[in-house]
């Protein structure tokens, strides 16, 4: 494949989990951008060792680190086609990265998210508060923009220059719905890939706390809200 793809891997405190990652992501992959979203263990040092590029983001979010690593491909010479965005605490399965990718370069869609269907969930991999919250969001977006995703998994993939149109700026938890609203407001071409999904390693920094869950859904609604009397 000589397709030029990138990953960009938010990290905060991943360093028994970052390793596993990097070395399940296929070889095609151009480059495997790991942002240290300020951690305080050996992160980036595993991260380093496994071949990726380490980039640092001392700014708390997701969105942050995101953005981050959207800074540092806007500054190489040669810009990427597909841009893939994949967490680092190995639940989702990195080989999968073929699927993601697979309806971009063959049948030339704009976005892919990886949907994370309960049949290929393993048991406990999706808490309550998330399966809850993508319910939720997804239902909203199917009632005011006639949306056909299910999920809001951050295993997705989409082409370099329509990720800059959606001029993202979520800093936080936010993050993911506001790009799949931006893209339905944009009209670009979208489809869900199925993809299994096991038990984290390490603790989610979402809904692995009370405050981490109530924070992410006020997000998630507040950007749908936004979106949907917004012209």
């Amino acid at each position: 494949m000589n397709k030029n793809i990138k990953v960009i891997i938010p990290a905060y405190n991943e360093e028994a989990s970052i390793g596993k990652v990097i070395a399940e992501i296929p070889d095609f992959v151009s480059e495997i951008i790991v942002v240290d979203n300020n951690s305080t263990d050996n992160t980036s040092e595993v991260a380093k060792s496994a071949g990726a590029t380490v980039l640092f983001q001392p700014k708390g979010g997701y969105g942050n680190a995101c953005l981050k690593g959207m800074e540092y491909i806007s500054e190489e010479d040669i810009k990427p086609e597909i841009i893939v965005f994949l967490d680092g605490d190995y639940s989702d399965y990195p080989s999968e990265l073929t699927k993601i990718v697979a309806p971009i370069l063959e049948d030339d869609i704009d976005f892919v998210v990886g949907a994370r269907v309960k049949t290929l969930r393993e048991a406990g991999s999706m808490t309550f508060p998330q399966r809850f919250g993508n319910a939720l969001a997804t239902k909203l977006m199917k009632l005011f923009f006639n949306s056909k995703f299910t999920d809001l998994g951050p295993f997705r993939a989409i082409k370099y220059e329509k990720l800059l149109a959606l001029n993202m700026e979520d800093k936080t938890y936010g993050w993911t719905v506001e790009m799949q609203l931006k893209v339905l407001k944009k009209k670009f071409t979208y489809v869900e890939v199925p993809v299994k999904y096991k038990n984290r390693i390490g603790t989610s920094k979402v809904s692995g706390t009370v405050k981490g869950a109530i924070f992410a859904g006020v997000k998630i609604l507040s950007w749908i809200f936004k979106y949907s009397f917004k012209k």
